[in-house]
């Protein structure tokens, strides 16, 4: 008998689709507020826009995010691109404590107001860190895509 190939569990992905009663361009401004973040996205600690440059029709920012969790404080980079013709946002990992990291927001119009679309998937370097990751990972995504509907409930009010 050979042995048996252990598998690495999958990357943890998360994808979410809200409709909320906002504009496009409201929930868009709101994630595009990279700087923002501390302010109301849970275990963010800091934020700092590295740069911001115009790529054609995207404009993009290299920027850092503090991720503070218990003992667990991480500086990690990453690459935002926004695209402002159609209404997404796409984030893709540059250094620190990940492997691979890359989500993409999209904004569209409904009847309600917006139709948010969020993803995001990822892989940690730290086997421990991607084990214990894997344990509370939806629960953490659902948090933060909550927290920038209750964001947008501050800055925009909530509609009638």
């Amino acid at each position: 008998m050979g042995r048996q190939r252990r598998h690495p569990p999958p990357m943890p992905h998360h994808s979410e689709t809200r409709l909320l009663p906002y504009t496009p361009q409201q929930m868009y401004d709101l994630v595009a507020d990279v700087e923002d973040y501390p302010k109301f996205l849970p275990w963010t600690a800091a934020a700092r826009i590295r740069s911001r440059t115009q790529e054609g029709k995207a404009e993009v920012m290299l920027a850092d995010l503090v991720i503070s969790f218990r003992v667990f404080r991480e500086t990690f980079g990453s690459k935002v691109t926004l695209w402002p013709e159609e209404m997404a946002i796409d984030t893709a990992y540059i250094d620190g404590p990940f492997k691979h990291m890359n989500s993409r927001w999209e904004f569209s119009e409904a009847p309600e107001g917006c139709r948010v679309h969020f993803e995001v998937d990822f892989e940690f370097q730290n086997r421990l860190l991607q084990g214990a990751a894997g344990m509370f990972f939806n629960e953490a995504m659902q948090r933060i895509v909550r927290a920038f509907e209750k964001r947008a409930a501050e800055l925009y009010g909530t509609p009638a």
